[in-house]
C-alpha cells in the first residue's frame, strides 16, 4: 500500500491548484458583488447572479472533465480544432457576430452570448499536444517540427487577431510558443517568429491611430492630456491601488468603481482588489497564480504520458499568460489590451472554460502513474504489479 506521505505528494499538486482556483473564484465573487451593484441600473445583484450561474455550469464541466479519461481527447484533437475555427468564423458573419465597442468578439444566438476566443485556446492546446506527441521524433525538423505547428497556432491566431482582439490574439500567441518550446521545437525558430510577429503587431499599431494613440499615451503617463485620454482607465486604476494602500479601505468602500474607473467589474477589477481589500489581498492574488504555475507545471512534469505532459503545460500556460497580461496592463506595466483576470473578471464564457481548464489538469494528474513500494504501481487508484 502507498504510505500516507507519498499519497500526500502525489496528491498535492491537484489540491494547490483546486485550492488557488477556489481562492480565486470567491475573491471574483465577493469582488464582483461590491463593484457590480453600481452599474446594474436597478437589479443590484444581476451581474452576480449571472456569474454565479456561470461558476455552477463551470463546476459541471470541469468536474466532469476531472473524472474523465483526457487520452481521448487526442483522437478528436482535429474534429474539435476544426470546431474551433468554424465558431471563430461565425464571429464575421452579418447577424451572428455581435460587435461590442468596435470588436466583433462575440457570437449571439438569440439571448446566448458567447466568446469563441476562449474554447479556442484549449483547441489549440489539444491541437499542439497531439501533433507533437504523433511527430515526437521529428520535433527538431523544420517542417513538422516548427512550421506545421506554426501553422495550427496561426490559423487560430490571424482568426482571433482580426476580430480587433489584439490582446487575447498575443496571450494565446505566446502560451503556443511556449508549448512549441516545450515540445523540443528549435528556440531560434521560435525567437524569429516572436521578433517577426511583434514587428507585425507593430505595424497594425503604426498604421492605425487609435491604436498608437494608446501606445504615445502608454509611453508619457504623467502627460495630464494622456491621463484624461487614452490612458484614462490605467490612471484611475493607478490610483485605486494608491487609494487602497497597505489596508485597503474595506470592503464596498472602493470610490472608483462610482464610474470614475471603467469596467471595474471586468478587465480592471484587480484595481479594486487593491482599493478595498490592500496590498495584501493584492498580493495573494498573484500568488494564487503563481501556485497554479508551479503546481500546474508540476501535473506537466509527472505525467508519464507525451501527450497529457505537452497538454497539462500548455493548459497551464493559457490561464498565467493572460493573467500576468492583466495584471501588467491594471498596473500601467503593459500598454491597455483588455484581457480580464481568469476566474476573478466578470464574464461567463471566460469563468466556464478557464475552469474547464482546470478540469482538463485534474484529469491528467489523475491518469499519472505513481511508483509505489513493493513493485506496485497505481494507475487511477488500480495497482498493477511490476518487476523492479
Amino acid at each position: 500500500m502507498i504510505t500516507a506521505l507519498e499519497r500526500s505528494a502525489d496528491s498535492r499538486n491537484a489540491i494547490m491548484v483546486c485550492i488557488a482556483t477556489c481562492l480565486l473564484m470567491v475573491l471574483g465573487l465577493v469582488m464582483l458583488a461590491s463593484t457590480s451593484v453600481w452599474i446594474a441600473e436597478g437589479k443590484e445583484y444581476s451581474l452576480l447572479i449571472k456569474q454565479a450561474w456561470s461558476l455552477g455550469g463551470g463546476l459541471i464541466i470541469s468536474g466532469v472533465l476531472a473524472y474523465s479519461d483526457y487520452k481521448k481527447l487526442r483522437k478528436f484533437a482535429w474534429p474539435i480544432y476544426g470546431l474551433a475555427i468554424f465558431l471563430l468564423i461565425l464571429c464575421y458573419v452579418p447577424g451572428v457576430g455581435k460587435e461590442v465597442n468596435g470588436e466583433t468578439r462575440w457570437i449571439q444566438l438569440a439571448r446566448f452570448t458567447f466568446q469563441p476566443s476562449e474554447p479556442a485556446k484549449i483547441a489549440l492546446m489539444i491541437g499542439l499536444a497531439a501533433w507533437f506527441a504523433h511527430h515526437q521524433a521529428e520535433v527538431k525538423t523544420f517542417s513538422k517540427g516548427y512550421l506545421y505547428p506554426m501553422a495550427i497556432l496561426g490559423v487560430l491566431i490571424g482568426l482571433i487577431f482580426f476580430e480587433k482582439d489584439m490582446g487575447t490574439s498575443a496571450g494565446l500567441a505566446a502560451a503556443g510558443i511556449a508549448l512549441m518550446y516545450i515540445a523540443g521545437t528549435r528556440g531560434y525558430l521560435l525567437l524569429g517568429s516572436s521578433l517577426t510577429g511583434l514587428a507585425v503587431l507593430s505595424a497594425f499599431v503604426y498604421n492605425n491611430p487609435n491604436r498608437m494613440a494608446r501606445i504615445m499615451a502608454f509611453l508619457n503617463p504623467d502627460d495630464p492630456e494622456a491621463q484624461r485620454g487614452f490612458f484614462f482607465q490605467q490612471y484611475r486604476g493607478l490610483l485605486a491601488f494608491g487609494n487602497g494602500g497597505v489596508e485597503g479601505l474595506g470592503l464596498g468602500n472602493g470610490a472608483e468603481k462610482h464610474g470614475y474607473l471603467p469596467f471595474a467589474h471586468t478587465d480592471f477589477i484587480f484595481p479594486m482588489v487593491g482599493e478595498e481589500l490592500g496590498l495584501w489581498f493584492a498580493l495573494g492574488t498573484v500568488f494564487c497564480f503563481a501556485l497554479i504555475a508551479a503546481y500546474g507545471i508540476a501535473i506537466s512534469a509527472r505525467c508519464t504520458d507525451l501527450f497529457g505532459r505537452l497538454l497539462a503545460a500548455g493548459l497551464t500556460c493559457s490561464i498565467i499568460v493572460p493573467a500576468i497580461m492583466n495584471i501588467g496592463v491594471t498596473t500601467a506595466v503593459l500598454p491597455n489590451t483588455g484581457l480580464p483576470l481568469p476566474f476573478v473578471s466578470y464574464g461567463g464564457t471566460n469563468l466556464i472554460f478557464t475552469m474547464a481548464t482546470v478540469g482538463l489538469l485534474i484529469s491528467i494528474h489523475r491518469s499519472t502513474i505513481t511508483l509505489a513500494p513493493r513493485g506496485e504501481r497505481v494507475l487511477l487508484g488500480k495497482k498493477q504489479s511490476i518487476k523492479l
